[in-house]
């Protein structure tokens, strides 16, 4: 069964903005958008850019390095949806953001 790890605090993440959590030997990138809380692998299958560190718009990010871009919501490459990558439920207990693994 999975569970649900906290990985930030609420605030800890501005909008529009990402960033990179560590759980177990996995990165995950965690975004908030439109007020909402998403993640998926920080790894861009590309180049292997972090995705934290990308432009964030309209639930998309935009790969830093060479302009891919992923849907936040569930992972998948927005110019070709076939190509996917990791994607978590994300909820917020409290003050936690947690993630499930």
């Amino acid at each position: 069964m999975s569970e649900y790890r906290a990985v930030c605090r609420v605030g800890d993440i501005a909008e529009g903005d990402g960033k990179t959590v560590c759980v177990g030997d996995k990165l995950i990138a965690v975004f908030r958008d439109g007020g909402q809380y998403y993640a998926i692998d920080d790894c861009c299958p590309h180049m292997g850019a972090s995705l934290a560190g990308g432009y964030v718009d309209n639930g998309i990010v935009t790969c830093p390095w060479h302009a891919w871009r992923f849907r936040l919501r569930d992972g998948a490459w927005a110019d070709n949806p076939r190509i996917s990558i990791g994607c978590y439920a994300v909820r917020v207990e409290g003050d936690e953001v947690q993630i499930q693994v």
